[in-house]
């Protein structure tokens, strides 16, 4: 049976750029570590990119969220360095969920568990959370807190609550 990591937007602007924050930064090595363990037990990785143009103010995230950030071509769209992505997939997503990540990993065979980290906790994670979980009902989902960092303290742990009552399992 196969377990799959997925990380979450962990790109400079969500870390140390326009929406960084220090609990994001904060995460980066915990995450650095899972994925140390993931790559050492043979587990797939994939890394999803929150990715906008620089018409990004124009549209309806930029309308309701106006700071420019994660503009594809930009050191802030870039993954944090910290991590090694070297052998990884990696989705580019222009909105919160991404429905292309949920068919990747529904076309893996054997699949067992799938563990989410990263950020936003409340805004991307429990979409895809939440995207993963319709798609893929039987399939163990998995969430470590201590990988993840939201908006704000409140919200990272409201989005926590949410997904524990939609079945997916919290850790730490």
């Amino acid at each position: 049976m196969k377990k799959i990591l997925v990380i979450i937007d962990m790109q400079n602007d969500f870390v140390d750029g326009s929406l960084g924050t220090d609990e994001a930064r904060k995460i980066v090595p915990y995450v650095a570590k899972k994925i140390e363990e993931y790559k050492k037990n043979g587990h797939e990785i994939i890394f999803t990119k929150d990715t906008h143009d620089n018409n990004y103010l124009t549209t309806q995230e930029g309308k309701n969220l106006p700071v420019c950030h994660c503009i594809k071509g930009t050191k802030g769209h870039d993954i944090v360095s910290d991590l090694d992505f070297n052998n990884c997939k990696i989705i580019e997503k222009p909105s919160f969920g991404s429905f292309e990540l949920s068919e990747k990993i529904a076309a893996i065979k054997d699949l067992s568990e799938i563990e989410l980290c990263g950020l936003c906790t409340d805004i991307c994670i429990v979409s895809n959370a939440l995207i993963l979980k319709a798609k893929l009902p039987e399939i163990i989902i998995t969430v470590d807190s201590k990988a993840c960092a939201g908006v704000t303290v409140d919200t990272h742990n409201a989005a926590l609550t949410t997904m524990k009552m939609c079945q997916i399992n919290i850790l730490n």
